[in-house]
């Protein structure tokens, strides 16, 4: 596992900063969703045309990517957390 070079007072800060974007991100997900059904097929259609569209489902690729990354965070921060304990 690697180590990371920062002090575990910033790693949880950076945490807590990630996690509250994502948790941002998905409360817009969910939003979108919501307001989707408010619209007819066609201009939801002619929504996923968009340039925009193609962007907001490249970020949602990307997140996946990024929620990977930061249970590897999680893993090095809990190792950080354990070694302090045992000093």
């Amino acid at each position: 596992m690697e180590e990371l070079d920062i002090d575990l007072p910033n790693a949880k800060l950076a945490y807590t900063i990630i996690q509250s974007l994502l948790e941002g991100h998905e409360a817009l997900s969910d939003l979108l969703v919501v307001m989707s059904h408010a619209l007819d097929e066609d201009t939801v259609k002619a929504l996923t045309m968009t340039g925009e569209w193609q962007k907001y489902l490249e970020s949602k690729r990307e997140l996946e990517v990024t929620r990977k990354q930061i249970e590897r965070f999680i893993e090095v921060l809990n190792t950080m957390e354990q070694k302090m304990s045992e000093n």
